[in-house]
């Protein structure tokens, strides 16, 4: 190298460089940190050992890791009354009791139900066979419709007697609008909802 070859440091070879040079550090940077998301990805073939206690008794199941816990009731335990509708949490056909609260099994990764006592609509009549209230209320009021959304509209219409939220039409109404349904049949759920209310001796 000549002497004529050699760089000129003034700043705006100086600015330059450091350009340079930073970029280049931030693109390691981000490479470094994908590899690293990369390796802390979980496999989507990687599978899970749950237990939980389903309608009373207890299971242990395998399941791939994005497994719902609608699919896991359906699929591993065979429990195919709680229904698939929108599998997006909007129709609230797949409606289930985790601790004795609704939730939406569709949206629920069946990891996060661990260790969980959940209710099926299989689960809500006695052992020895006898309706549940609310059960007896939707056959007494002929509120079934098609039949498809029923187990759903049934688990979720025993949360709105327990926690309260039965003590008018209107406040029945907006509890249950999660619950979709096009067949127009809502007055006799409403007063299925109001029988089994009374039974339940929370009205």
């Amino acid at each position: 190298m000549t002497s004529s070859d050699a760089p000129v440091w003034n700043r705006r070879n100086f600015l330059a460089t450091t350009m340079v040079s930073t970029m280049s550090a931030t693109l390691l940077d981000r490479g470094n940190a994908k590899a690293n998301v990369s390796a802390a990805a979980p496999n989507p073939r990687d599978t899970v050992q749950l237990t939980m206690r389903i309608n009373g008794d207890r299971h242990r199941l395998n399941v791939d890791i994005r497994t719902t816990l609608l699919d896991a009731l359906r699929e591993h335990v065979g429990l195919t009354g709680t229904k698939k509708g929108c599998d997006h949490g909007q129709c609230g056909a797949c409606t289930v009791h985790i601790n004795g609260r609704s939730a939406l099994s569709c949206l629920t990764l069946a990891a996060s139900a661990e260790g969980q006592d959940i209710t099926t609509i299989e689960g809500l009549a006695g052992r020895d066979g006898k309706l549940h209230p609310m059960q007896q209320a939707f056959v007494d009021h002929d509120a079934f419709q098609c039949g498809y959304c029923t187990p759903g509209q049934i688990m979720t219409a025993v949360c709105c007697v327990k926690e309260g939220h039965a003590r008018n039409d209107a406040a029945i109404r907006e509890y249950m609008s999660g619950n979709l349904c096009r067949c127009a049949a809502y007055p006799n759920i409403v007063d299925a909802i109001k029988q089994a209310n009374t039974e339940m001796g929370e009205g």
